[in-house]
């Protein structure tokens, strides 16, 4: 600022002399003529000093130079006395030659300095604590990871920061490849931050840990298993789905791209302007329950009050994905979540659409999915009696519309406030940092894995595959640490919330049980 104080007092200078002449002795009439002359001199001067003075501030350049490698690492030496971090870039760096793609050497992952969490993880990160409670006590032997590989499709090693993958068996589609691409975004994210560990990944849908199997005083420790989904009677760990990072085979966004979609898609029509039914579209062959739930579609005998739609993925595929828009199906009041041969990745992008989900009876459950509440986030619809179940919801709905409209929008709100990719991330921090917690051996690096990163996996990619990839790649470290883990539920805390799931469902089915009874007398 000294330049600009020198600037403006030489101009100031350069005027005073140029203008104001020498003052003279006169009287009477002259001598006013000449005071006020001088002070419409004296006022103009200033008025000129200003001008060219605000002029040079606005049209001098400011010289900004990239920091270098020695400045980067000087100033993070000396934080405290300089404060402001240069912010770390990544990028792919993938061979232009015939050479076999290898991850870079000098990868900029550095410790990130302690900071405060930038909030409290959502409600939901508290199950965490319960799917890891099984091996709290005696802890994770190298004997018990090891024995999960009878269904693994691979295994995972993290060493200083780094990924070392062993593949047992080709997943279904490309379910394997983006969770692993998921995984390396958060060593991007949160670099060096995560500690030694050691995991098997299971891929398909159906949980395989059965509880029954290691309960009991001779039974042996069950094994840690990873993956998407699981149930009340299995002790599989569930993981964020492949389909967060995207699903290439049925054009499925990344979810941060798809969530700004659905939110737009939410804001074409307003909720009473919607068709006033339940709508789904998905594969009924992949399971009974979803052919059963197509007998519920209108038809010329009978109106269910559902509009049902079976998804030809091949067809789709030919067209173009021009049916298959999510964004484009948020049209109607209400929509339906029904499992497929499991959990169903579509459970997301249903209730994020403003509509009342209208959901089957589920028997699996994800990573957030234990967090909603009947009547709440959505309405629950009996698996053993749909038709019935689905027309009084329907009916209940447009009946009131006010409280239906509640629903549908705290399920939306739950979705696009706690499910965001920074909270995703963040679950898989805390779920992998809390896991290596309980191990008792240090992990090494198995015989047949490799090293994987960003350029192993995206530099021989092709077509959407590699388009999801870089859309969803992380762009630079986190200016902040993960959100702040809850604590365990006590167990006082977790019977009131089975209790008040119960009710709410026993509830509905009352009101049900009355509106079909009124309907016969």
């Amino acid at each position: 600022m000294q330049r600009f104080g020198n600037i403006g007092s030489g101009v100031y200078r350069h005027f005073s002399e140029t203008i104001c002449p020498p003052i003279r002795r006169v009287s009477g009439e002259a001598t006013r003529r000449t005071k006020n002359n001088t002070l419409f001199l004296f006022i103009f001067s200033l008025f000129v000093i200003a001008f060219v003075y605000t002029f040079y501030l606005i049209n001098t350049p400011v010289a900004v130079s990239e920091p270098s490698a020695e400045s980067i690492l000087a100033s993070k030496q000396s934080h405290k006395a300089h404060p402001k971090k240069t912010r770390i870039r990544y990028s792919l760096n993938c061979n232009t030659t015939n050479q076999t793609q290898t991850c870079p050497k000098n990868l900029p992952l550095v410790e990130q300095e302690p900071q405060s969490p930038s909030s409290t993880c959502p409600d939901y990160f508290r199950w965490i604590h319960e799917d890891l409670r099984p091996w709290k006590e005696k802890g994770i032997t190298k004997e018990m990871v090891e024995s999960a590989r009878r269904t693994a499709n691979f295994r995972l090693v993290i060493l200083s920061g780094k990924a070392y993958v062993e593949i047992y068996e080709k997943s279904f589609q490309s379910r394997d490849v983006f969770t692993l691409w998921g995984i390396l975004q958060l060593l991007k994210l949160y670099p060096k931050q995560l500690p030694d560990l050691d995991l098997m990944f299971d891929c398909v849908d159906w949980p395989v840990i059965r509880k029954g199997f290691y309960s009991g005083p001779n039974a042996t420790a069950p094994p840690p298993l990873f993956r998407y989904c699981s149930d009340d009677q299995s002790l599989d760990i569930v993981f964020p789905d492949w389909s967060f990072w995207g699903w290439s085979e049925i054009n499925i966004k990344p979810w941060n791209s798809l969530l700004k979609e659905l939110k737009e898609g939410n804001n074409r029509v307003k909720w009473t302007e919607r068709e006033p039914y339940a709508y789904w579209k998905g594969n009924p062959s992949v399971a009974k329950t979803r052919q059963d739930l197509l007998t519920c579609n209108v038809s010329n005998k009978k109106d269910w009050g559902a509009r049902l739609y079976a998804q030809d993925w091949g067809a789709e595929i030919q067209k173009g994905y021009k049916q298959s828009n999510l964004a484009d199906q948020c049209i109607h009041r209400y929509k339906i979540y029904i499992e497929g041969s499991a959990w169903s990745v579509s459970e997301k992008y249903i209730l994020a659409c403003d509509s009342v989900t209208l959901l089957v009876k589920p028997l699996y459950y994800d990573i957030f999915t234990r967090g909603l509440v009947p009547v709440h986030h959505y309405w629950p619809i009996k698996d053993n009696d749909k038709c019935r179940s689905i027309k009084f919801a329907v009916e209940w709905g447009n009946s009131h519309k006010k409280k239906a409209q509640e629903i549908g929008k705290a399920a939306s709100n739950f979705i696009h406030d706690n499910l965001t990719m920074e909270y995703v991330y963040d679950y898989m921090f805390h779920l992998l940092n809390e896991y290596a917690k309980l191990f008792k051996y240090k992990p090494t690096k198995p015989e047949n894995a490799i090293e994987f990163c960003s350029e192993t996996m995206a530099c021989n990619a092709d077509g959407t595959t590699r388009k999801f990839m870089e859309e969803a790649m992380m762009r630079s470290p986190s200016d902040t640490m993960p959100c702040s883990l809850p604590p365990p539920m006590d167990p006082l805390t977790r019977l009131s919330l089975m209790r008040r799931k119960v009710n709410s469902v026993e509830q509905v089915e009352k009101w049900e049980k009355k509106y079909w009874d009124d309907q016969t007398e």
